[in-house]
């Protein structure tokens, strides 16, 4: 039977237009899919500019955290909201043939404005904001932000503005044309504007190979060389940055045009340069460095040296510098861990003969038994484990997971219904939780606890002024409370750890998935309402 390939997208009138057109051309390909609308972050955070919220992938994250949970087989997104850097375990399947780039200015009045002092326009993009107080320093830009038709009502209703400025492509694409637009040509759009991509997740060919059917090459092409200049400029959301590349049928050439300016639009650096169809690989690269020669990084930096975060949080686990990246820049971050790991030496009697069903439910338990064994010395039957990541790590390392869960009470739940498993061997740590050897022991399943690992608590006195802290198990929780005060708000990582947390703690909120870059995405809406 053919695969039904599941579309995530957002529900907001033009992603679904942008959905249902990968959908009818998949059709007509001969493949059956059907649609599955997924709310973002952008979406449901309307009273902020998208810059302020500082989270990258505002707009894909959801869908993102929907392909890898297995709700969707592929999303459709606009290409200009997907990071430069993909979620590991996704790749980009295809890019659409490419629409209007070009941004267009709706007006509300006449275009007399143009040449008072005074005029006052409305967009929630850092980069048109720029570009607009750049061209026109006396004007005012105010804050619009939500989907196109809302963003219309919004002009149609203000009594202040004399216009706001829209993608064109969006408002095509919709079959919007207000009658007294105005094109804005001198405007360069952000990178891969009017372009739509497909995600898939790396290991579905089944949805990469129909996918890459609806590629258009030239697209491709250029929209990569836009985003990797934006991506070797370290520039996202914050930032005000214009790309465009286009190739130029007469001669075969690249032609790739770009700027920075700072946020006020009061300092511009620019670039254009061509390279031969084929011979483009260091366009962006040439381009990006050109900018940075030029004072490129020191304008992004002032602009965030004259930045002081409303808010500062504190993790008790230490996070990459990506993730320190997908947090508001109005909020400051610190870190440091609370937890600390030693692994066991674990007896080689432990491997002696076959173990017909072993329990992994963190990554730190397989990696404390890759720490005493090779893979060739272990010898499992089942192995059955909780989170998507254990799973990743125990697949790569020592072989094929059984099962997965969710948690240890739905992997209790799971064993406890099959008929066949009398025991268990669990890795665990001495600070393990009793829910599922509970559990399990309850339902009269033998469970074999090796102690694989020690959890040692490392707090660190943490400054009065933070205003929340970031839990990822009851053990961190129990470390913070040896130096620290709970008058924070607790961001917890699951409801494992928010129980433990609200005995303590008065306000507790709960990531929506069980995973580092979930709670990050909880602190940022969190603050930003």
């Amino acid at each position: 039977m053919q695969k039904i390939i599941r579309i995530g997208t957002r529900d907001s009138q033009l992603a679904l237009w942008q959905a249902n057109k990968v959908l009818k051309e998949l059709k007509e390909l001969g493949y059956e899919s059907v649609l599955v609308p997924i709310k973002s972050t952008g979406d449901l955070v309307l009273d902020k500019p998208l810059y302020e919220l500082g989270i990258t992938g505002v707009f894909t994250k959801n869908l993102d955290i929907a392909m890898l949970n297995g709700d969707i087989d592929i999303a459709v997104h606009s290409l200009k909201d997907v990071p430069t850097s993909l979620p590991e375990g996704i790749v980009q399947a295809a890019v659409l043939k490419r629409g209007n780039y070009n941004d267009i200015l709706v007006l509300k009045g006449t275009e007399e404005f143009f040449g008072e002092p005074k005029g006052i326009i409305a967009t929630g993009s850092l980069r048109r904001k720029a570009m607009w107080l750049n061209r026109y320093p006396t004007h005012k830009v105010e804050d619009l932000r939500g989907n196109v038709n809302t963003r219309l009502e919004k002009l149609e209703a203000s009594e202040t503005w004399n216009g706001a400025v829209f993608a064109a492509a969006g408002l095509e694409r919709l079959g919007i044309r207000p009658e007294e637009t105005v094109d804005l040509p001198w405007m360069i759009p952000a990178p891969a504007q009017g372009a739509v991509m497909i995600a898939a997740l790396e290991n579905d060919t089944y949805s990469i190979d129909a996918c890459e059917q609806l590629n258009h090459y030239e697209t491709k092409v250029c929209v990569g060389v836009e985003r990797e200049f934006l991506r070797l400029l370290e520039g996202g959301c914050t930032a005000p940055i214009g790309a465009l590349a286009y190739v130029d049928a007469r001669t075969e050439e690249v032609t790739f045009k770009a700027v920075l300016l700072n946020k006020d639009g009061s300092k511009k650096i620019r670039v254009a340069k061509n390279a031969k169809l084929g011979s483009h690989k260091f366009l962006a690269k040439d381009c990006a460095d050109y900018l940075i020669n030029r004072g490129g990084k020191q304008l992004m930096l002032e602009d965030e040296a004259i930045f002081t975060p409303l808010k500062t949080v504190y993790s008790t686990k230490k996070l990459s510098e990506l993730q320190k990246e997908s947090i508001s820049h109005t909020i400051g971050v610190k870190d440091s861990d609370f937890i600390k790991i030693r692994f066991n030496r674990i007896p080689p009697k432990v491997m002696k003969k076959e173990i017909e069903n072993v329990i992994l439910t963190s990554q730190n338990g397989v990696e404390a038994i890759l720490n005493s064994f090779t893979k060739d010395e272990m010898n499992f039957k089942n192995i059955f484990c909780v989170g998507r990541r254990t799973k990743k790590l125990i697949e790569n390392r020592i072989g094929k997971v059984a099962y997965v869960a969710k948690n240890a009470e739905k992997l209790a739940a799971y064993l406890s219904k099959e008929s066949e498993i009398k025991g268990v061997t669990y890795f665990c740590s001495d600070l393990r939780l009793d829910v599922l050897p509970t559990l399990l022991q309850a339902k009269g399943i033998v469970v074999n606890e090796v102690e694989a690992y020690k959890t040692m608590l490392s707090p660190e006195k943490i400054d009065d002024d933070v205003a929340g802290v970031l839990f990822y198990s009851p053990s961190g929780i129990e470390s913070y409370l040896i130096k620290n005060t709970t008058d924070k708000v607790a961001f917890c990582i699951g409801e494992t750890t928010a129980v433990t947390a609200r005995k303590h703690f008065d306000k507790v909120v709960v990531a929506n998935m069980p995973s580092v870059d979930s709670v990050l995405e909880l602190v940022n809406t969190y603050f930003s309402k």
